[in-house]
């Protein structure tokens, strides 16, 4: 069941190439989709969000290592949460994990956001596939429109 089961939501999915520009266009996408919909703050949040998970797909599963690599961008909403999940080709040597980042590191930050901002989070296998997904709660949204 999924976590808005029961309320009025809106949902997209949308498929996109596994390279480093496909990043931008995962935040431009769901830019578009949000924007109006969701109040400023929280839309910085959801996006910053995504495209961290965007760039780990990228960067960490064989979406970015295969040359027909892909990932695949959930988004859904309600009147008071936006859920977010980023499924990729997986990976058979790398998991998501949460790493405090150094002072002087150039990156690592981004399952550390989503700890720090999401108010749930987790990942899932599917098949030889793995979903990483995040939930923003009692948010400043719009009506369902």
């Amino acid at each position: 069941m999924m976590p808005w089961a029961g309320e009025p939501y809106s949902a997209w999915r949308k498929v996109f190439p596994g390279r480093v520009a496909s990043v931008p266009e995962v935040r431009a996408w769901a830019r578009e989709l949000l924007t109006g919909r969701v109040a400023a703050p929280a839309l910085d949040d959801v996006l910053l969000l995504l495209s961290e998970l965007a760039a780990n797909a990228v960067a960490h599963s064989d979406s970015g290592r295969a040359k027909d690599g892909r990932l695949t961008v959930y988004l859904a909403r309600t009147t008071t949460m936006v859920h977010a999940q980023v499924t990729d080709d997986g990976s058979v040597t790398s998991a998501p994990a949460v790493r405090v980042p150094e002072a002087d590191d150039d990156g690592g930050r981004g399952l550390w956001l989503v700890d720090l901002l999401a108010t749930e989070w987790g990942f899932q296998h599917d098949g030889p596939g793995r979903s990483v997904w995040f939930q923003l709660n009692n948010m400043q949204l719009r009506d369902i429109q």
